[in-house]
């Protein structure tokens, strides 16, 4: 029999709050080691918790977004354990009653299918610090400006099968959450981390022993480490041996996971409620208010850019996995008079393809929706050709001029459709090149591109591609 893998993902979302979550010290990215770190954070005698309003938003927006049951009453427990970058030997979180509980997401994958996966639990809690290993000789340095900076830890089921659908999961909440705008999404700066619960087991027979990977923040990493993961207990129990619960870290390096210390149970932790903080209680006056904000949500988004635009699913899927992505395409469909696929076609391709060579985020564009939608509108009134367009474009990109028009006049693009001037030109070439009328005559078809790049050499690509083609064909038959 095949081997089944179950995988559930814990994924921590730094919440876009200017202040920590039980303190008022700044949670700006990037400052001098422990110079963000309150008395609060530290963990002090005598300093006493208040919560952030602003994260407890966070979370109610989040659970509107996956249709989640909202805990009315939510209570903040104290998780006991020890490491360096945790100064009060215990870490705020939430244990029995979350403020959210339990919702689904829709995912899509690879060939189009889509499944639901639950959400068990998504609850507020505090960061850690964090351990430097480098430049120590031998020790570790303590940073704590990370310490106290709120987290939304959104638990799901263990509904995923395959590495790709926890990626493609995992790039879903991602989406999510910069939709919602209580996130920022950075990676790179531990913004938005995953944990990856993984065992293996026969089809139908119960769960197996989880290894839990730890702290993984790209979603290539994440794929890989789940399917090295899979594949080493496979080998473990095939071999004879036997999955321990247990923390790994993936080695991107060496492409493996590593045994880091053994998995707790809850109970280790002994939780329990914090006597410092009150419990939330959400009312229905905040709960519609916060209802009222939420933006047109991903998959909303997608089903609407495929009715309005005509857009393939792939498309609408592309245009959507970014909040910044979809407004600047739907500002370039506006300023190109309602071309949804044209639109579609140059963000997705050559604006696109201009942002990854240059390392731009959509909102670094040097071109904007209205620069390219106006240069959009001169291809379909046939002032330029495609092929010009793209000359064009560069020029944009450049900033050689303040719109398309004005670059098209002042580089004298114009495309010309004067079927007299084009009719002359192609009587040029037909007349200069009679071996090669002769052969498209005898059946040579393919000879026919030698005509139109003799036609396009001859006007500098500035001739109407279809008026080109009619009239060769035209004149070649005769």
């Amino acid at each position: 029999m095949e081997w089944e893998a179950v995988i559930g993902l814990e994924i921590h979302a730094q919440l876009a709050t200017k202040s920590k979550i039980f303190s008022g010290a700044s949670t700006a990215f990037g400052a001098a080691p422990n110079t963000q770190a309150c008395n609060v954070d530290l963990g002090l005698p005598g300093v006493l918790p208040v919560l952030n309003e602003g994260a407890v938003r966070c979370a109610v927006k989040f659970g509107l977004a996956t249709r989640a049951e909202l805990g009315r009453r939510s209570v903040f427990a104290r998780k006991n354990y020890f490491y360096p970058d945790l100064p009060k030997g215990y870490q705020i979180s939430q244990f029995e009653l979350p403020i959210v509980g339990k919702g689904e997401v829709e995912i899509e994958l690879e060939d189009g299918t889509t499944r639901n996966i639950g959400v068990t639990r998504a609850h507020l809690e505090e960061d850690a610090g964090k351990s430097l290993h480098e430049d120590f000789h031998g020790m570790s340095g303590i940073d704590l400006n990370r310490a106290g900076t709120p987290l939304l830890e959104i638990v799901s089921e263990p509904d995923l099968r395959l590495a790709k659908e926890a990626v493609a999961y995992a790039k879903k909440i991602h989406t999510l959450v910069r939709y919602l705008e209580i996130c920022d999404g950075n990676m790179q700066e531990g913004s938005f981390r995953c944990d990856a619960n993984v065992s293996v087991r026969r089809p139908g027979a119960p769960f197996g022993t989880r290894a839990e990977i730890k702290n993984v923040n790209s979603f290539r990493f994440l794929e890989r480490a789940i399917d090295f993961e899979i594949e080493r207990q496979i080998d473990l129990i095939e071999g004879g041996g036997t999955v321990v619960q247990e923390t790994r870290l993936f080695d991107a390096t060496k492409n493996e996971t590593r045994s880091m210390r053994s998995k707790e149970e809850a109970n280790d932790y002994r939780y329990f409620p914090d006597p410092d903080l009150l419990p939330v209680v959400l009312d229905e006056a905040l709960i519609e208010e916060l209802r009222g904000q939420l933006p047109e949500l991903p998959d909303e988004k997608k089903h609407r850019f495929m009715e309005q635009f005509g857009l393939s699913l792939y498309d609408a899927s592309v245009l959507t996995a970014s909040r910044d992505l979809a407004t600047y395409f739907e500002g370039v469909v506006a300023a190109a008079g309602g071309e949804g696929k044209l639109s579609a076609n140059w963000v997705m391709g050559d604006l696109s393809g201009f942002l990854n060579k240059e390392g731009k985020e959509i909102g670094e564009s040097p071109v904007s929706p209205e620069q390219l939608g106006g240069m959009l509108v001169r291809i379909t009134d046939n002032t330029i050709s495609g092929k010009i367009a793209k000359e064009v474009f560069e020029a944009l990109w450049n900033g050689e001029g303040a719109s398309a028009d004005e670059i098209i006049e002042k580089k004298g693009l114009k495309q010309i459709t004067d079927s007299g001037a084009i009719e002359a030109i192609i009587d040029e070439i037909i007349g200069n090149n009679q071996a090669q009328v002769e052969q498209y005559r005898s059946g040579k078809d393919k000879v026919f591109g030698f005509f139109v790049g003799q036609a396009m050499k001859a006007t500098k690509g500035k001739a109407n591609p279809q008026q080109v083609n009619e009239l060769l064909k035209k004149k070649l038959a005769g």
